[in-house]
């Protein structure tokens, strides 16, 4: 695994050694589907991989793969080091599949997210096609490739200032309104971010009382350390808010918690439902398409109703207009009654 070109060893800025390694030609195409041109890379493995494996490689949890952009992310001298070390594509695949068994097919690009996500778990998390030799948890495996394999479980992740991601943001989003996009980050501090989640709250249907005849409604959304308020609606339990937050989702994300209060000026405000919102449909829905301009409006995805959750109809995702997104319905939980509607947009930081 030492084939690489000596320019690769030689000092010099992390960034030049990342484009010289990705400019090799086993490096021109996806490590596991061989779709021309990525963007990504898994830092501790040592291979670059497409929008659509990424989305794959991020739900085996970083101390399995820990995924970078190529171009938008920074990376540290130890993460590039590990790159060079692999020496690319080819000499990792030499590893990985090496022995890979008659029946089972390597994915295409065009094929499905069910497809790749069985063929890249039963190549990196179960190591399926490994010598059985060189395998991680294997008392025999050989003093050349204990190095690579060891940084698979170093402590070496970057985090991302919020200053940097602020201008990021702003520059993919083609906007002026920076405050807007900062205020996203409030409370966040050094952490990696995957993308953008905006919702549009639009709209409550009989909700509780609890105030005399009426309430004064409001919604709260958090993720993480992250919190954003709607504004409060005098005395309505059918209020229209139409207003849009937006959130950061950090890398290990959970679902976003929503609440409803009733704000009250001389006493603390009385809860009037919450529930629940599984994003993990829609990120994994977007990931797997890539590109939504690319595509004319359609379905690419759902998430489920089902008892665990307060969803009142299956929530479908669509690509509308470019832009994935999806209508959600819910009945709030731990309420006498109350409905809350609202519309999320899925916006990654993959450019």
């Amino acid at each position: 695994m030492n084939n690489r070109p000596g320019e690769l060893g030689r000092p010099g800025s992390g960034k030049r050694r990342l484009k010289v390694l990705l400019s090799q030609s086993d490096n021109r195409c996806c490590a596991d589907c061989g779709a021309p041109d990525p963007k990504w890379a898994s830092a501790n493995i040592g291979v670059f991989i497409c929008l659509k494996c990424c989305g794959v490689h991020r739900s085996l949890g970083t101390h399995v793969s820990k995924v970078l952009s190529v171009t938008l992310d920074d990376w540290s001298d130890d993460e590039i080091d590990a790159m060079v070390e692999v020496g690319g594509n080819s000499s990792a695949n030499s590893i990985y599949e090496a022995f890979i068994p008659e029946g089972v097919s390597k994915p295409g690009p065009d094929s499905s997210h069910e497809q790749r996500t069985k063929f890249i778990r039963s190549k990196y998390e179960l190591q399926q096609f490994l010598k059985p030799s060189l395998r991680i948890s294997s008392a025999k495996t050989s003093a050349s490739l204990q190095t690579s394999f060891s940084r698979k479980i170093m402590d070496t992740f970057r985090k991302r200032s919020t200053v940097a991601m602020i201008f990021e943001l702003e520059a993919l989003l083609n906007r002026t309104d920076v405050l807007k996009v900062e205020s996203c980050f409030k409370q966040v501090g050094m952490v990696e971010f995957i993308g953008l989640l905006k919702v549009k709250v639009i709209k409550g249907t009989n909700l509780a009382i609890r105030d005399m005849m009426s309430s004064d409604p409001y919604v709260i959304l958090s993720i993480g350390q992250q919190t954003v308020q709607t504004t409060i609606i005098k005395s309505n339990l059918n209020p229209v808010w139409n207003e849009e937050l937006m959130l950061s989702v950090p890398q290990d994300f959970g679902p976003v918690k929503l609440k409803v209060f009733d704000h009250d000026t001389f006493s603390a405000d009385d809860i009037m439902g919450e529930a629940e919102i599984d994003i993990q449909p829609l990120i994994t829905s977007a990931m797997a398409f890539g590109d939504p301009e690319m595509f004319g409006n359609m379905q690419i995805g759902k998430w489920l109703k089902s008892d665990d959750n307060a969803l009142i109809d299956d929530s479908i995702i669509n690509i509308v207009d470019g832009k994935v997104k999806q209508g959600v319905a819910l009945k709030l939980q731990n309420v006498e009654s109350g409905e809350l509607e609202l519309l999320l947009e899925w916006i990654p930081l993959d450019q």
